[in-house]
């Protein structure tokens, strides 16, 4: 058969998912493995964004609410903001796609980091836009950079802030400094998909500047709020930007049973708390192990570490599955040496721990 797809979408290298737990039994013959590699909730979902989903099993025949009037309230309440400056999508990734869809339009480009959430690429390459890649400086954003990357034809900044998969972030300063003498016709994107586990002083949060630069932030509840599975994010923008970007958006792009668990997830603080802690206990755990394996990784404020094996990460990334241990390969990011790791329970990081040793 002739191919007639657009030659745009040929040249797109899709993203590729973590691998599952179930298949890599499947494959292997296991009956215990653990997933490491996509950022998910280690102790699971809030008991009450599950409590939640079984009340609302019973209504799943009919549509949700199109405009998400309830959840926007309680966010819009949480964070002091109205209503009308909130976008929910199907997770991020169909946020990064409204984004790019509503805003760039043909012969514009995009700006961002060489080393960054992969999807921003890739939805753009899908939308036949061209993206301009900086390439990031100690692993980090690095901001003179990309401001002197735009041009007259940038619409688009995509900044991932703290940055996947390094772990990193820029600095209040940095960003300040950044958002003076912009052009006015450049949008900048903030995707800060892990802020719940930042534990530093001098990063920014994009809420105390949306409402004064051309800025929209991203927000999930994928990975605090463990609800991954059922994808839903949104965005805080101006009530201009989120206007048009609410044309662009499908109708019932949010699920029912995404609105209801995310209403109840939002009230679930002592299961937010749990999980930070978790994560913050467990980041210090596999640093320490790190450092006694004389292995070396990039610090981070996120929930996962970018660890440098010094040798071929699919090599390693095999080894371990072997193992029954799942991590993330940064071959697809082009960082050859690397693997990537979710930091899991205590008893999932001492497995990867000790799989890693032999490995290595």
């Amino acid at each position: 058969m002739k191919n007639l797809a657009r030659q745009n979408i040929l040249n797109t290298k899709p993203y590729i998912a973590g691998k599952p737990i179930e298949e890599t039994k499947r494959e292997l013959g296991l009956s215990e493995v653990i997933k490491l590699a996509s950022n998910e909730n280690p102790i699971g979902t809030s008991p009450k964004a599950i409590s939640a989903m079984k009340k609302a099993l019973s209504g799943v025949n009919r549509y949700p609410d199109s405009n998400s009037f309830y959840l926007k309230r309680k966010i819009g309440s949480r964070l002091s903001v109205k209503p009308e400056n909130i976008v929910l999508g199907n997770g991020s990734d169909e946020l990064i796609d409204i984004v790019i869809k509503t805003f760039v339009e043909d012969g514009e480009n995009i700006v961002t980091a060489d080393v960054t959430f992969l999807e921003y690429e890739i939805i753009a390459q899908v939308q036949n836009r061209r993206v301009k890649k900086v390439p990031l400086k100690g692993f980090r954003f690095d901001l003179e950079a990309i401001k002197s990357a735009i041009g007259p034809k940038t619409k688009l900044v995509f900044i991932a802030n703290p940055n996947n998969p390094t772990g990193t972030y820029v600095k209040k300063a940095e960003i300040e400094k950044f958002f003076r003498g912009l052009p006015e016709n450049v949008i900048v994107v903030l995707d800060e998909a892990y802020d719940t586990f930042i534990d530093v002083k001098d990063c920014p949060y994009g809420i105390d500047y949306f409402k004064n630069n051309n800025l929209i932030v991203l927000k999930t509840f994928s990975k605090a709020y463990g609800l991954a599975g059922l994808r839903i994010g949104y965005a805080l923008c101006d009530e201009g930007f989120s206007r048009y970007m609410e044309k662009s958006r499908q109708p019932f792009n949010v699920n029912l049973l995404a609105q209801e668990a995310a209403l109840a997830a939002l009230d679930d603080v002592r299961f937010l708390k749990k999980t930070r802690e978790t994560v913050l206990d467990g980041k210090k755990y596999l640093y320490q192990q790190f450092k006694k394996l004389k292995v070396g990784y990039v610090p981070s404020v996120t929930n996962f570490i970018l660890v440098d094996v010094k040798m071929d990460c699919v090599s390693v990334f095999k080894e371990l599955l072997a193992h029954g241990v799942i991590v993330r390969d940064m071959k697809q990011y082009g960082l050859k040496d690397y693997i990537r790791v979710t930091i899991g329970t205590s008893s999932e990081n001492r497995k990867f721990i000790a799989a890693l040793k032999k490995v290595l």
